[in-house]
């Protein structure tokens, strides 16, 4: 993304790593889409959607603020995926110097405190997002939610908006833009995230299947690019979808090919628009029995098992 400006030309410029924190489902990483002015976290409705911590770098005149979202919090640390994506919200928290724990209005679980109480072990600030505020319909039901979490430990700020509609992203951005600490820019101003692109267009293609399939397909797959290759303004992408079993294997390919041909199309759409240049997608899908307890297959699709 183009910076409105250089870090050079402020000298009171501030620069800090951001984490974007809470339960799944809460709107993470639609927020920081939306922050950054690009689509680079995936997104879904269903939980385990994002697997890795993301950097989504937002640069002003001003500041670049340098958002990491993270998976969601995994309550249950029994299964080796789910611990690779703790580990991964442990590694996000480890040196930054803004928390945002985001939340859904009107809705306060088990999870949510679990998170707080995970963004709240360290010394930094941390603001509150109450998030999906664009779906209460009787406003006044907002100020008590707020005012009774005002009071926790650890919260020293609280904001609400709406990721999907853009209200009170403004006001956060400016929240963010004060808190972070005076240094000079991390990154180059027209670097929006720190991942390369093949990891992107694995992201993409996880998407659409996440997106397309039934409840327990979606938490069972993965997807690995063997070949990102531009030529001629052409990027080649070549792309596995591994599943646990061939039933598995069946639903993903559907009927004559028809689901995974539409999740090609629908990746192929998304990656020419964040590359500027023609793709040509192919994918395959192969079976990995139990991937997801096998810790050699987690390393070898990029999991840290």
């Amino acid at each position: 993304m183009t910076a409105k400006g250089t870090p050079e030309s402020n000298p009171a410029y501030r620069c800090g790593h951001v984490a974007v924190v809470g339960r799944p489902n809460v709107g993470k990483s639609t927020l920081v889409n939306r922050l950054i002015g690009e689509k680079l976290c995936i997104t879904s409705r269903r939980p385990q959607t994002t697997r890795w911590a993301v950097l989504g770098i937002q640069t002003t005149a001003a500041s670049q603020a340098i958002y990491v979202d993270t998976p969601g919090i995994q309550s249950g640390s029994g299964h080796v995926l789910s611990r690779h994506m703790n580990r991964e919200i442990d590694h996000a928290l480890a040196g930054v110097d803004l928390v945002l724990l985001v939340v859904e209005a009107l809705k306060w679980t088990g999870e949510d405190e679990a998170a707080l109480r995970t963004a709240s072990a360290g010394s930094v600030p941390m603001v509150l997002v109450v998030n999906k505020v664009d779906r209460i319909q009787k406003k006044s039901r907002l100020l008590p939610f707020i005012a009774e979490l005002a009071g926790r430990d650890g919260i020293n700020e609280i904001i609400p908006v709406s990721a999907r509609t853009g209200t009170g992203l403004p006001e956060l951005e400016q929240l963010v833009q004060r808190l972070l600490p005076e240094a000079p820019a991390a990154y180059p101003d027209d670097t929006f995230t720190d991942r390369n692109e093949r990891f992107l267009a694995a992201e993409f293609i996880r998407e659409k299947l996440m997106r397309k399939l039934g409840a327990e397909v979606p938490y069972r797959l993965a997807v690995s690019v063997e070949k990102f290759q531009v030529r001629k303004d052409v990027a080649h992408i070549h792309a596995s979808v591994w599943v646990e079993s061939e039933g598995q294997k069946g639903i993903v390919i559907g009927a004559g090919g028809k689901m995974l041909k539409a999740v090609g199309q629908e990746a192929r759409l998304d990656l020419e628009k964040l590359l500027g240049h023609q793709v040509n997608l192919k994918t395959w899908v192969r079976v990995k029995r139990n991937w997801p307890q096998d810790p050699k297959a987690l390393r070898v699709l990029g999991y840290e098992a």
